[in-house]
């Protein structure tokens, strides 16, 4: 991935969170970690998809995972 790129989507996840940081106020936050995680993986997986044309061997080399491990995620996330 190209630098730029990196830097892209670091800045929107940086942005989202101070945002949502806000708007909880007073309400005290947990499992922040993982509501981003969640939030990311699916549309990130689900673009990926797309562009390899639902190749699933494709998609996984992508990512960087085992085509078992996106199995379950696509599963996971309804996405199958």
């Amino acid at each position: 991935m190209k630098p730029r790129v990196e830097n892209s989507v670091a800045r929107s996840v940086e942005r989202a969170v101070k945002e949502y940081l806000l708007t909880m106020d007073d309400q005290q936050v947990t499992d922040l970690y993982e509501l981003v995680l969640t939030e990311v993986e699916a549309p990130l997986i689900e673009s990926v998809l797309e562009f390899t044309g639902h190749n699933q061997s494709q998609t996984a080399s992508i990512l960087g995972l085992n085509r078992g491990t996106l199995r379950k995620k696509l599963y996971k996330y309804g996405l199958l």
